[in-house]
């Protein structure tokens, strides 16, 4: 692991705002790791409130997704998206007023209490929650696993760069996220609980010590380092297990959520609300005043980056999500979506582009893989076009942290190369 520059002063004291209500927003059928949505439930023209179900599916990996905002639905067609370039959404055109759907009445205590686990998944489920960390697997799925859980870790290293919304939330919302992680508990019963946050997180680490230790739930101060915060990463650091190649952790019985899902899951089940708000670090030094914003799903980027303007410099690159393992975006019209935890502007100075040049075989790549793989040789099978050899050198193993092409002084685009070849992995396996 490396120690790399936080810059999370800009944004870590903070709190939380409401973002301004957007007047109009997209929102995409694919928000979570799986094919897009398939069963629409509204059309052009239909009013809708805030909270209604827009779509689902009946097949295979999927979250549904809601109305982010009361209107009038507008246009179902293909919009920007920040990770696939280009998805099928739902426009909405806000009418400012903000209804919410009747049905979303809070539960009391007792009522929480006497949910069962099969009726707390189906609230999970129906809520749309996915792996807010970014990976967005769907939760209600994570949560059924085929095996004993012995282990439950909630997730709150938040390592990348920049990001601190994971932190804002355990300081304004300590007691909600530990109400949301004992429902997680009741759901999978394990034997023992974790709570991993870094140690560059002292107030956080303090909070969460004061509610955990009712139930004598562990708090493990992690080292600050990246990728600190991967799930199989934070697994070792806490128990001290690694999840074997090929592998997922429930194999070895482990089950990891980020702070912000399980944060969400309290949302569901005590407030009856689905996902379509998630906070947002808008952050970086081009803009004048950096935020951390709590965003409606579908809110195009650029009215978030309006709220924490003015611009002090022209941005060179936006990046959805954090600078390591984000995703640069070519428009500044793309949707928040469910995986977005920031929005960060580099400059010219911090993203300046260089040539990529041959591997100098300085052995970076390998010292520092976070996976114990050798990134240089397995790019070295894909410039071949030996996807068979590029499988053989771990290459499904690799977490895509973007440590090697970070660290190499050839600049070459080793875990860009990587991310596309396991796609085509991929596609020829289907």
């Amino acid at each position: 692991m490396v120690k790399l520059e936080e810059h999370k002063h800009l944004t870590e004291n903070k709190p939380i705002e409401k973002a301004e209500l957007p007047s109009k927003v997209f929102i995409p059928l694919l928000q979570h790791l799986g094919k897009p949505l398939d069963l629409i439930k509204v059309k052009a023209g239909d009013d809708v409130k805030r909270g209604t179900l827009l779509a689902t599916s009946d097949k295979g990996l999927f979250a549904p997704v809601h109305a982010s905002i009361s209107g009038k639905v507008t246009t179902i067609a293909d919009y920007p998206h920040p990770v696939s370039g280009f998805a099928r959404a739902i426009a909405i055109e806000g009418d400012g007023k903000d209804e919410a759907c009747p049905d979303m009445a809070p539960r009391s205590e007792e009522e929480a209490a006497a949910l069962t686990a099969d009726a707390l998944k189906k609230i999970i489920f129906e809520a749309g929650i996915v792996g807010l960390g970014g990976a967005t697997f769907p939760t209600h799925i994570k949560l059924s696993p085929s095996k004993p859980i012995e282990d439950f870790i909630l997730n709150g290293a938040e390592c990348e760069p920049y990001l601190t919304c994971d932190y804002r939330l355990m300081v304004e919302r300590a007691d909600e996220i530990i109400k949301g992680m004992k429902l997680v508990t009741n759901i999978l019963k394990p034997r023992s609980c974790y709570i991993a946050i870094e140690d560059n997180k002292p107030e956080a680490i303090k909070l969460m010590q004061e509610r955990a230790r009712m139930f004598n739930w562990e708090v493990v101060v992690l080292a600050t380092a990246y990728p600190q915060g991967g799930e199989k990463q934070v697994i070792k650091s806490c128990i001290g297990t690694e999840v074997p190649s090929g592998k997922l952790p429930f194999d070895i019985g482990v089950v990891v959520h980020n702070v912000a899902t399980v944060y969400a899951i309290y949302e569901a089940v005590y407030l009856k609300k689905p996902l379509y708000e998630r906070a947002v670090t808008v952050s970086g030094s081009c803009l004048a005043n950096p935020k951390n914003l709590l965003a409606r799903i579908g809110t195009p980027v650029k009215d978030l980056i309006g709220q924490c303007g003015p611009l002090v410099k022209e941005p060179k690159k936006i990046i959805m999500g954090g600078p390591m393992m984000g995703i640069a975006q070519y428009t500044m019209d793309g949707p928040v979506i469910k995986g977005t935890s920031g929005i960060i502007l580099l400059d010219e100075i911090q993203e300046r582009e260089q040539e990529e040049t041959f591997c100098v075989r300085c052995g970076e790549c390998v010292q520092n893989c976070p996976m114990g793989l050798n990134p240089g040789l397995i790019a070295l099978a894909i410039s071949k076009d030996k996807l068979e050899l590029a499988e053989e050198y771990g290459i499904m193993d690799c977490i895509e942290c973007g440590l090697c092409a970070y660290l190499c002084p050839s600049r070459r685009n080793i875990v860009q190369a990587i991310k596309a070849a396991k796609l085509r992995i991929r596609d020829a396996k289907k």
